[in-house]
């Protein structure tokens, strides 16, 4: 039976949605790891959205709590909004009470993956802030620490991402994450498959 890996994200300009379609393909690169795509709802109206210059939305289906708990591991990824988690993955996270209530996600393995306007836009606390909603499921936070190697250390090109895992910078909306941002972000994905692969085995 295969490991499932589901990858939830909610992205408002695209930055996030590139990160997730090369974490997607990391995690499908391990052998024997079904790893799928899914979306949280949208929690602004489309007029605000217009205004706010947003494009559509991808073809992505869009998850329900109870979907969660067919996924053996998965990789949350949202934009950055004052150092914290976007309103509306925090949103969908607070419609999970019942699963958090029966521990149905207990024991699952879950990376982060998140995107900011800028260097100091919270890189590092979005992730360290989104940690407290795995707690409480009883899920397992798994970094990618430095197991990316040398691109860790890139320091004559702007990059996103660190130790919690991967990311990139939107500036202004018009900057898109680069080839060493989504080969980040690839490795993320094929990280988090093979320990779910593992840990999915290990009580088989």
């Amino acid at each position: 039976m295969a490991t499932k890996v589901y990858i939830v994200y909610y992205s408002m300009y695209g930055h996030v949605e590139k990160l997730a379609e090369e974490i997607r393909k990391g995690a499908a690169s391990v052998e024997g790891v079904e790893a799928k795509l899914w979306q949280v709802p949208e929690t602004l109206q489309e007029e605000v959205l217009s205004k706010m210059s947003a494009p559509p939305k991808s073809e992505s289906p869009i998850i329900t709590p109870n979907e969660l708990t067919e996924a053996d591991g998965f990789v949350f990824g949202f934009p950055t909004r004052f150092g914290m988690m976007a309103a509306q993955f925090k949103a969908f996270l607070d419609a999970t009470g019942g699963l958090w209530r029966t521990q149905s996600l207990a024991g699952k393995p879950a990376g982060i993956f998140y995107s900011t306007g800028s260097q100091g836009g919270g890189q590092e606390t979005t992730a360290l802030t989104a940690i407290t909603q795995l707690v409480h499921h009883g899920m397992l936070f798994v970094p990618i620490g430095y197991t990316f190697g040398a691109g860790m250390f890139e320091m004559e090109n702007v990059k996103g991402g660190s130790p919690y895992g991967a990311g990139t910078f939107a500036g202004d909306g018009s900057r898109q994450p680069t080839e060493l941002e989504l080969a980040q972000a690839f490795h993320q994905g094929k990280y988090i498959a093979t320990i779910t692969k593992k840990l999915k085995g290990s009580t088989a």
